[in-house]
C-alpha cells in the first residue's frame, strides 16, 4: 500500500511518500510544495492544486494522511493555511484516494509511543523507522513522513 502523508501549509507544504508491505516501511520520496509570499493567495493555490495532483498522478497513493489543524499560535496564519488545506482536500478528493486525518498529538503517539514528544524525536524514529542515514529535510517533509506512518500503523 502506498501512502502519502501531508504537512499542509500556504509557504511550505510538506509530502511523504512511503509504501507497506507485510507490515515493512520503505520510503518513495519526500519534500515540499512551496510558493512564494509575493505570489497572490489565487495564485499560491493553483500551484499548491497542481503539484499535488502532480504527486497523486505519478505515485497513484492508496491512501492520503494528513495533518489536521486544531491550534495556530500566530491567528493570521490559519486562513491561508485552512484556504490550502481545503484545495488539499479538494484534489484529493477529486481523485478518489481515501483521506484519513491525525492532530500532531496523534502522530507523535504513533511514532514516537509518547504524545508530548519534540519534533526532534519524532524525527529521530521516522529516521529509524524508516532506516534513512539521516533525518529528512526540511521539517516539513519529515512531519509529513511522520503523518504518513502514523496511518500505516492503523492499517
Amino acid at each position: 500500500m502506498i501512502i502519502l502523508g501531508i504537512d499542509p501549509g500556504t509557504a511550505i507544504t510538506g509530502f511523504g511518500l512511503i509504501e507497506t508491505t507485510k507490515g515493512e516501511l520503505s520510503l518513495l520520496n519526500y519534500g515540499v510544495i512551496t510558493t512564494s509570499k509575493n505570489e497572490k493567495d489565487e495564485e499560491r493555490l493553483i500551484r499548491i492544486h497542481a503539484e499535488l495532483k502532480d504527486l497523486l498522478s505519478e505515485y497513484k497513493p492508496d491512501a492520503v494522511a494528513i495533518e489536521k489543524l486544531f491550534f495556530f499560535k500566530n491567528p493570521k496564519t490559519v486562513m491561508p493555511v485552512s484556504q490550502a488545506r481545503g484545495v488539499m482536500l479538494l484534489t484529493i478528493a477529486k481523485e478518489n484516494i481515501p483521506i484519513f486525518e491525525f492532530t500532531p498529538l496523534q502522530v507523535k503517539t504513533a511514532t514516537t509511543g509518547y504524545g508530548r514528544a519534540t519534533k526532534n524525536q519524532v524525527q529521530e524514529m521516522v529516521k529509524n523507522l524508516l532506516d534513512l542515514e539521516k533525518i529528512p529535510r526540511p521539517d516539513d517533509a519529515a512531519d509529513a513522513l511522520a503523518i504518513a506512518i502514523c496511518y500505516s500503523y492503523l492499517i
